[in-house]
């Protein structure tokens, strides 16, 4: 139970904050998210990462280019949700 709030479930908020928080300086355009949808998307953009990644093999656990795929992950991401956007508009 220490391992899920000691340090488990707070790393994984702090990753999807800065992954989401690149992700949108890095993609051009106003995605007008919040703080939370803003960690929301990069913690789905690195689970979207790590199932591509790990399943071809790309990169193993702890490396560094997981969290640089964790950044593009949450890029593809924010562009799929401003086609919906737009789509509904």
């Amino acid at each position: 139970m220490e391992q899920i709030f000691g340090g488990g479930i707070l790393w994984t908020v702090f990753i999807g904050l800065i992954a989401g928080l690149l992700a949108r300086a890095l993609k051009p355009g106003n995605d007008k998210l919040s703080l939370l949808w803003t960690i929301v998307l990069g913690i789905a953009g690195a689970l979207l990462a790590w199932y591509i990644g790990g399943a071809l093999g790309w990169y193993g656990p702890g490396e560094p280019a997981g969290f640089i795929a964790s950044v593009l992950g949450a890029i593809v991401l924010l562009v799929l949700y401003g086609f919906a956007r737009k789509k509904r508009a």
